[in-house]
């Protein structure tokens, strides 16, 4: 394994411990309301700490950027961590047991390390660039199909962008009729890793933020899929609308996507 992503796995299950811990002990979960539709507990921000320890504790001049500390500034810049302590926030405060910690690390602007890990199922998705994914040490591929025939897709309702939800709800309709059936289980960086892990067939969603796309991104690329924007480019970071599957499954995704996409997303 990598130095550098032996460090991250290291921060991500001692985030998950923090997690897990309050997981069991609800009464103690204080939750509040940092926007529209978005939530944060001292548990995400306890868990962030700890990753952020962890990794500055092996790599001070290392930068970061977390969801809920913003920017971690070090001496080098070609190094940035990029961490989502808790994706799936609103499921972890209703008790609803999927959630994850992300963890990503950009060298020069690219992503060379991601983990994933869902402690719950004590379930760990890592990727280095150049060496695949692999879940719990074992090596895993995206899933198959030639066409959106019997798929399963996974999505995230546009809960902090509702203006948006005719042409999305258009979108679902295009896809659920040539799909097998569509889940929507609340964490995106989980939905990425389930991509590479063969799980879901494909993945969509809008309003993404870096931190929700970096470490999944990667474990899916590096399983074999390919991640695009609603117009099969690359601005997926910057507009935060999403695509992921096999490159046949995203060719016919992108198809149906395109039939309904407005002005305001087709970038």
């Amino acid at each position: 394994m990598h130095p550098m992503l032996n460090i991250a796995v290291r921060a991500a299950r001692n985030a998950g411990q923090v997690i897990v811990k309050a997981f069991s002990q609800p009464e103690n979960i204080e939750a509040m309301q940092k926007g529209s539709n978005d939530f944060v507990t001292n548990v995400d921000r306890e868990a962030e700490a700890a990753i952020i320890y962890t990794i500055k504790k092996s790599y001070p001049e290392h930068s970061i950027i977390g969801e809920e500390s913003g920017e971690v500034a070090g001496s080098n810049a070609d190094y940035q961590w990029i961490i989502d302590p808790l994706d799936g926030t609103t499921n972890f405060i209703k008790g609803i047991p999927h959630f994850c910690v992300s963890i990503a690390l950009r060298v020069k602007g690219r992503t060379e390390q991601a983990v994933v890990y869902d402690p719950i199922r004590d379930e760990l998705f890592t990727a280095t660039r150049g060496s695949g994914a692999q879940l719990n040490g074992y090596r895993i591929r995206t899933g198959k199909a030639k066409d959106l025939a019997g798929t399963v897709l996974a999505t995230g309702f546009p809960s902090k962008q509702k203006h948006q939800i005719e042409p999305y709800l258009k979108m679902f309709q295009a896809l659920f009729i040539e799909c097998s059936d569509i889940r929507r289980a609340g964490s995106a960086a989980l939905d990425l890793a389930y991509v590479a892990a063969g799980r879901v067939d494909g993945f969509w969603e809008m309003g993404l933020k870096p931190w929700d796309t970096a470490a999944g991104e990667l474990l899916a690329r590096e399983a074999g899929a390919i991640v695009t924007d609603f117009v099969g480019g690359h601005n997926y970071e910057n507009s935060g609308n999403i695509v992921a599957g096999n490159p046949r499954v995203v060719k016919e995704m992108l198809g149906k996507l395109r039939e309904h996409l407005p002005d305001t997303l087709a970038r």
